[in-house]
């Protein structure tokens, strides 16, 4: 068959303010199986310009293909885009099957299928080899309904197969990376990047994440294999920058020690940027130094909060100390440190923004980055805040970077005024400024130059969105009023057993109307999203 694949342009701030792309690794994820299933495949990355919505159904035209896949990795925020352009893309190609897979489609099969005729088929959770079962079947006219982790319709009715089972072998997949231009994709100041993923899913519990689920089991790739691809993309495409999108590589001391230790042994030089937890910098205060010889350069730290009962809460199993010290075993080795820190967990006072400056200072992280809480339908989170107001009803908004949930204690404008101020004084105090200019290391003052530069752009981009774009409402819906019910019974979206006999079709109980929400953060590093 003949199969396009196609990476929407993406509404949000990390995708349209920095001139610097990173490769759809999902896409190409799902590229590799398909090329090796002997279909024939092309990607269409929109994210570059962007490219027009008529240019991109001019391109799919020309093409003629069989199968349009669409997916990104902010699929969430990226499902506004992604309906607009299905329409289009159904109405030049009335008989091409549209198949669209990600985070979002994965729990919102129901609403899309109701609400989107144009797309044909969903896939549910991991899709490498689901994609490549859909495929036979649509070629072959073989019954749907024996894939396990897809959605269709049937009859004019929404349903759903079993979830697939995961993945375990996450080597047997492979990426295909034949379909990118290295050329075009950079990062950390336009050297040439990829995004890579050594582990899927977390071991944690944490009530707001909207990722953990949908990988549903923490697992990892071979250690010395990866290492070897990492080895092959620097020496033969010049990749320079490798960007882990694992929710938290290092959950596995012994596998993560391995495969520092297996980069070292390949005499690479490459720059590492990812995310982890502080608690597994702390555990790996003896390998440290590995880390940096390896090449890592950065790692996100999710701090969320300074109060020991909302981290409880949230179920996010740090401390405080912890924070603290993780971010102090970075700085002794010359890793940077970025801290995200998220607010609206509970309804704030100006006390509370106070204190939560006070504690960041005493963090004192090279970067941070302030989010706003936005709830995932799914997580455990929207049902102890489905009473919450909403005051954003435009789905763009719902990114991280808009507060969308009401506070009775401030009025938008004060929790703004709060959010940039914190920046401000993080960013802008005299230490952290020091270390820019007095670090021993070129490298790490080149870094942090470039995340000052994107800084300085993205800060006041905000500002004049909030008040010239932004529309808030006093006294809006509840969450649950606004969104639907909670639906954390289906977080887990694959199945554990190693194999599903033909699935039976789940069919949709009533739901409530169609709301795209959109969750995306910037941090500088790269979109995290659901």
């Amino acid at each position: 068959m003949r199969i396009l694949l196609i990476n929407p342009p993406h509404p949000a701030i990390g995708s349209r303010i920095p001139h610097e792309h990173l490769p759809p690794l999902g896409l190409l994820a799902i590229g590799g199986p398909l090329i090796d299933a002997g279909h024939q495949v092309k990607l269409l990355d929109a994210e570059f310009g962007p490219v027009p919505k008529h240019l991109i159904v001019q391109k799919a035209r020309a093409y003629a293909p069989d199968a349009i896949l669409l997916g990104h990795s902010g699929s969430t925020s990226g499902h506004p885009t992604t309906a607009l352009l299905t329409r289009a893309l159904r109405s030049a190609l009335p008989d091409v099957r549209i198949i669209y897979g990600g985070v979002f489609p994965t729990y919102h099969w129901r609403e899309i299928l109701a609400d989107e005729p144009q797309i044909d088929i969903i896939v549910r959770g991991e899709g490498e080899q689901t994609i490549v079962r859909l495929m036979h079947a649509l070629q072959t006219g073989e019954d749907l309904d024996g894939i396990p982790g897809i959605a269709f319709r049937r009859s004019g009715m929404p349903l759903a197969t079993r979830p697939a089972p995961i993945i375990r072998d996450l080597d047997a997949c492979r990426i295909g990376w034949e379909l990118i231009d290295f050329s075009r994709y950079s990062y950390w100041g336009d050297k040439r990047a990829v995004v890579v993923q050594f582990s899927r899913g977390c071991p944690h519990h944490c009530s707001y994440c909207g990722q953990r689920g949908f990988w549903t089991q923490f697992r990892h790739r071979d250690p010395q294999k990866f290492a070897a691809e990492l080895a092959w993309l620097h020496r033969e495409h010049g990749v320079e920058v490798v960007n882990l999108a694992d929710e938290n590589p290092t959950a596995d001391r012994e596998a993560w020690r391995q495969l520092l230790e297996a980069i070292i042994a390949q005499g690479l030089h490459l720059t590492i940027v990812g995310s982890t937890r502080a608690d597994d910098i702390v555990r790996d205060a003896d390998i440290l130094p590995l880390y940096k010889k390896a090449g890592v350069a950065r790692f996100l730290l999710g701090i969320e909060n300074y109060d020991e009962a909302t981290l409880a809460k949230i179920r996010k199993g740090g401390s405080v100390q912890k924070d603290r010290q993780a971010i102090q075993l970075l700085r002794q080795h010359n890793i940077i440190s970025m801290a995200t820190y998220v607010v609206g967990f509970e309804e704030e006072t100006d006390r509370d923004y106070f204190r939560s400056l006070r504690q960041l200072l005493l963090y004192d992280p090279d970067q941070i980055q302030l989010l706003y809480v936005t709830p995932h339908r799914w997580t455990a989170a929207f049902a102890e805040m489905s009473d919450r107001n909403v005051i954003q009803r435009d789905a763009g908004k719902w990114d991280y970077k808009h507060q969308v949930l009401g506070t009775r204690h401030m009025a938008p404008w004060r929790v703004m005024l709060w959010v940039k101020c914190i920046e401000a004084v993080m960013q802008m105090r005299p230490r952290a400024l020091l270390r820019v200019l007095t670090n021993r290391e070129h490298s790490f003052r080149a870094a942090m130059r470039w995340y000052y530069r994107i800084g300085r752009r993205v800060w006041p981009y905000e500002i004049w969105n909030f008040l010239f774009r932004d529309r808030h409402e006093a006294t809006g819906p509840t969450l649950r009023a606004f969104w639907g019910a909670p639906q954390h019974h289906e977080q887990q979206a694959m199945s554990l057993t190693p194999s599903l006999p033909a699935a039976s079709p789940i069919r949709p109980t009533a739901y409530s109307t169609f709301m795209p929400i959109t969750y995306t953060v910037y941090t500088g590093q790269q979109l995290t999203a659901s």
